[in-house]
C-alpha cells in the first residue's frame, strides 16, 4: 500500500472539516470568548476617538499663531477625561495625552520643544505644522466600519479591539466537542503503582491539554483495555460529538482493537503516511463520527496532531486560515541520506542556528520537552550546515 503524502492527506482533511464546520452560534461575554472564533463580524457603533485629541503630553496650539521664540500665553489645562472650552486667540493650552483638543487648536507641540518663562507663559522653539501630535476623531474606528471580520479567532488583542468599541458580548461559534481516548493494557494513569510491562500514559495528558488551548470541549474517555467487545461498548453510547480522537491500537496488529473495530464497522479514509514521525496516522469515520487515530508513539502523536489534527479541528471551529506559520532558518548539522518520507526532527534554537536533538526517536518525549520547534526536512532531500530549511516553533503549534 502507497503511503499518502503528507500534503494529500492535510487537503482530505481540510474538505471534510469545510464539510463539517460548526454552524451553532452563542453569544458569550467578552470575558469568556478567548479563544473563539467570530461568528459574525463586529461593526464600529460609534465614533473612535469621539473628538480629536493629543498624542503627547504638551501645548494645544493653532499653528498659524506659534512663531518660534515668542511667548504665548497658557490660558487653560486640559487633562484627560475633560471636555475643555474653546481656545483663545493668541493663547496655548498646556494638554495631556489622551486629552481632548479644544476647539480652535489644530497642533499639539510636545514639552520638549517648549520652553516655560518665569512669567509661566510658554515659547515654542521650532513652527508647528497643523496636525501635529494630534489623533483625529474617528482614527480608529467610524460608525458602520468592520473592524473585525467573521472567522477571526479571539485573542487578547481581539478582545481589546472589542472593549475599546463598549462591547460585553460576542457571537461566537460552538466549542468543537472532542472525545479523547487511549488504547493499551500497558497504560497506566500517573499516580498509579505500574505493574511489570506498564507505561504512564502521556498522550492523554498532551491532547486533553492541546485540545482546551484550542477552545475545545474535551470529553475524556479514558483508556480502554485491548478488548474489542468493551471498546465497541463505550464507543457504541458517544453521542453529540464532533470528532473522536485517539492515540494508539489504530494499526493492524493482533492487539489493535480499534483499528479492527474501525474497519469492520467504520469507513477508513487514509491509513499510512509518508510522514516521519507518524507513519500510521488514521482518519475515518465511526457510526458518523470522524475519527483521527494518533500513532501511539508520544513524538508520534505530538506530531500528527500538529501538522494534521490541528488544522482540521480549527477549520471545523470556523478559521479560515489555519496552516502553522513557519519561516526558514540555518541549520547546524547534515542530512547526507535523502529520506521517502517528510520528516520533521525536534530541534533547539541555539546561536542564530537550528540544533537538532541528539536522539529523534519517536519515543522519546523529552526531545519535544528540549526543542523550541519542528524542522521541515521534504522528501527525498539533503542538507549540510548552514542550509535554510523551514522551522515551526511550539509558539506557533500549540495555540
Amino acid at each position: 500500500m502507497a503511503l499518502m503524502p503528507l500534503d494529500q492527506a492535510l487537503r482530505l482533511l481540510l474538505d471534510q472539516a469545510d464539510q463539517r464546520q460548526v454552524s451553532d452560534v452563542e453569544t458569550v461575554g467578552t470575558h469568556a470568548a478567548a479563544g473563539r472564533i467570530l461568528a459574525r463580524p463586529i461593526i464600529a457603533q460609534h465614533t473612535l476617538p469621539p473628538w480629536p485629541n493629543s498624542a503627547m503630553d504638551g501645548y494645544a496650539v493653532r499653528s498659524a499663531e506659534v512663531q518660534p521664540g515668542q511667548p504665548l500665553p497658557v490660558s487653560q489645562k486640559v487633562f484627560a477625561g475633560q471636555m475643555p472650552p474653546a481656545l483663545q486667540p493668541g493663547t496655548c493650552a498646556r494638554i495631556f495625552t489622551g486629552a481632548p483638543l479644544p476647539e480652535g487648536a489644530d497642533a499639539v507641540e510636545m514639552q520638549e520643544n517648549v520652553e516655560v518663562q518665569d512669567d509661566g507663559q510658554a515659547v515654542f522653539t521650532q513652527a508647528v505644522r497643523a496636525g501635529r501630535f494630534v489623533r483625529p476623531a474617528g482614527e480608529e474606528a467610524l460608525p458602520g466600519q468592520e473592524k473585525l471580520a467573521a472567522g477571526a479567532r479571539l485573542g487578547p488583542i481581539e478582545l481589546a479591539m472589542a472593549a475599546s468599541l463598549g462591547l460585553t458580548k460576542l457571537d461566537v461559534y460552538r466549542r468543537l466537542r472532542v472525545a479523547v481516548l487511549s488504547t493499551g493494557d500497558e497504560l497506566v494513569q500517573p499516580g498509579q503503582p505500574l505493574q511489570p510491562g506498564q507505561i504512564y500514559n502521556s498522550n492523554r495528558v498532551l491532547l486533553q491539554q492541546w485540545l482546551q488551548r484550542l477552545g475545545c470541549e474535551v470529553l475524556d474517555l479514558g483508556c480502554l483495555p485491548d478488548n474489542l467487545q468493551e471498546i465497541r461498548s463505550r464507543l457504541s453510547s458517544l453521542d453529540n460529538v464532533d470528532l473522536l480522537l485517539s492515540s494508539g491500537g489504530v494499526s493492524v496488529g493482533e492487539a489493535d482493537y480499534l483499528g479492527q473495530l474501525l474497519r469492520e464497522e467504520g469507513e477508513v479514509g487514509f491509513w499510512k503516511l509518508a510522514l516521519k514521525p507518524g507513519k500510521p496516522m488514521t482518519f475515518g469515520s465511526y457510526q458518523g463520527i470522524p475519527f483521527m487515530g494518533l500513532p501511539g508513539n508520544p513524538v508520534s502523536t505530538l506530531v500528527t496532531f500538529a501538522l494534521l489534527s490541528r488544522p482540521y479541528i480549527l477549520r471545523c471551529m470556523g478559521l479560515p486560515e489555519v496552516a502553522p506559520k513557519g519561516f526558514p532558518v540555518p541549520v547546524d548539522f547534515a542530512v547526507p541520506e535523502p529520506g521517502s518520507r517528510r520528516e520533521f526532527m525536534r530541534v533547539g534554537w541555539r546561536n542564530g542556528r537550528a540544533q537538532q536533538y541528539d536522539n529523534q526517536c519517536s519515543g522519546i518525549l523529552s526531545s519535544a520537552a528540549w526543542a523550541d520547534g519542528l524542522l521541515e526536512i521534504p522528501e527525498n532531500t539533503t542538507c549540510q550546515p548552514g542550509d535554510l530549511l523551514n522551522f515551526y516553533p511550539f509558539s506557533e503549534l500549540l495555540g
